[in-house]
């Protein structure tokens, strides 16, 4: 019988430590990074993504990091196809590799085989669809979808403007309704799926701390420099956490320290919507608390269970 190749799932809210996990898990087990974080595919944003530094990088190969520019397009579906191919790859080095990361539909739209049609971006469509919501409400735009696709209404969130908009471009360029092109063919791993937590004062203060360290290593200066180099502040690279709120200093006026505070209550926020969405896709996950659980410990449980599979 032949037996499945492995995959090893590292998914948890922003500064819950599955950077070091991972590069941790890389050195015990031979294996490579597949990143599954929809930020760090931008060139040039390097702090406020906090990528892996020079350091991390060369101690474990990571994969799907740095590949386009702030105002290049970068969607699921191109997502879907090079994390696929890196698998591949990996598996066909002999080779353990281990999607890390905090953007819960990359994870599960991969987990689960989404299979999403390649429809490119209708520039002109969508700025009449953000002009649009401008004027009547993203509640508005979001309506019109749950009348034209129920099922692709209910897994997106209102609020998520962007995705609603892709999902009505989706439909009038094709005709066809989002949730019906977005097929399920489960891919043929032998997936072990872990999930960090921990209390939500906690995880909140270790993104504060983070978030002060970015700053302290010149993430104003970075976000600046994008914009001097001519990335807009409306480009959806820039929408980010961090950028967004440190947009709105150098453009429009806020201050420093409300920008700041503003991108620390907006990661807190973000915090929580991660965890929504895992707690809603954990069929098979095993949930480790970091609070209590030390790192050698989920680093032993991962080996413990990779040799049960083999």
């Amino acid at each position: 019988m032949v037996t499945a190749p492995p995959l090893v799932v590292i998914q948890g809210p922003t500064a819950s430590g599955k950077t070091a996990l991972g590069i941790a898990l890389a050195q015990a087990q031979n294996g490579e990074i597949v990143s599954a974080d929809s930020r760090q595919v931008y060139r040039l944003m390097d702090i406020g993504t906090a990528k892996p530094t020079s350091q991390e990088r060369a101690a474990a190969p990571h994969h799907l990091i740095d590949l386009v520019y702030p105002d290049e397009d970068f969607a699921l579906a191109d997502y879907l196809t090079q994390a696929r191919a890196v698998i591949d790859v990996v598996h066909a080095r002999g080779r353990l590799p281990l999607l890390i990361g905090g953007t819960g539909q990359y994870i599960t739209a991969l987990l689960e085989g989404w299979t999403i049609p390649h429809v490119p971006p209708n520039d002109a469509l969508r700025a009449e669809l953000t002009h649009e919501a401008e004027q009547i409400g993203s509640a508005a735009l979001h309506e019109r979808l749950r009348e034209r696709d129920p099922a692709a209404a209910a897994e997106i969130h209102p609020n998520n403007l962007r995705r609603v908009i892709r999902a009505l471009e989706v439909i009038q360029e094709t005709g066809k309704r989002f949730s019906d092109l977005r097929r399920k063919q489960p891919p043929p791993y032998h997936t072990i799926h872990i999930s960090l937590t921990g209390a939500r004062d906690a995880l909140y203060a270790r993104a504060d701390c983070r978030f002060d360290q970015m700053m302290a290593e010149g993430l104003l200066d970075e976000v600046r420099g994008l914009l001097d180099a001519g990335y807009a502040h409306s480009l959806p690279s820039m929408s980010g956490l961090g950028y967004a709120e440190l947009c709105a200093h150098l453009l429009d006026g806020e201050t420093l320290p409300d920008a700041v505070q503003r991108a620390k209550f907006n990661t807190h926020n973000f915090i929580r919507r991660q965890l929504t969405w895992f707690r809603g896709h954990d069929q098979g996950v095993t949930w480790y608390d970091v609070g209590e659980v030390s790192q050698t410990l989920i680093v032993d449980d991962v080996a413990e269970r990779l040799q049960r599979h083999r």
